[in-house]
């Protein structure tokens, strides 16, 4: 079976003489830039090598990732990067990835046992976890996504919740 990739950042700047670079994620996806990770820059530079590992990466939610890329070791190399970005294979992306993976979730059924609740309109992502903004006929949910809330993402078919007691519908009766 062949290795399927995602694209998980772009790379924003160059930052520092030493070839780092700042990386914000895309597609609505959480940070997934980490140390050891192996990374495609694409479209790739004619020549050179297109792989790189992660050297180093430090997380700053407001700028984006701080990444220092091996073979990277220069302002001019650094530079050449940006607005390039960065593929990471499958399976070396979390395994809860489909959690927060907005691209997937957007327009997916949301059910509580056999009752179909609605569609997630909306990931948004919180400071604890993300939220899913969930439109039905009842109105609109504010899901979040944890552990009591969602246990898995289906490939297909609806996604079993478990709606915590409190939690209300906003404007019942709109779509």
């Amino acid at each position: 079976m062949r290795e399927t990739y995602r694209c998980i950042a772009r790379v924003a700047k160059a930052h520092g003489r030493r070839g780092e670079v700042v990386t914000v994620p895309v597609h609505g996806l959480p940070s997934l830039v980490r140390e050891g990770l192996r990374v495609a820059v694409v479209p790739p530079e004619l020549t050179g090598s297109r792989w790189h590992t992660v050297a180093s990466c430090s997380h700053d939610d407001r700028s984006g990732d701080l990444v220092s890329l091996l073979g990277c070791a220069s302002l001019g190399e650094a530079e050449a990067l940006v607005g390039r970005y960065l593929l990471a294979s499958e399976k070396d992306l979390p395994v809860d990835l489909a959690l927060h993976d907005a691209g997937r979730l957007v327009g997916r059924e949301v059910a509580e046992g056999d009752e179909v609740l609605g569609e997630i309109s909306e990931v948004m992502s919180g400071p604890a976890n993300d939220v899913w903004v969930v439109r039905g006929a009842r109105g609109e949910l504010l899901l979040p996504v944890i552990d009591a809330v969602v246990r898995e993402v289906p490939e297909e078919g609806a996604i079993q919740v478990r709606v915590p007691a409190g939690l209300t519908w906003e404007g019942a009766g709109r779509r």
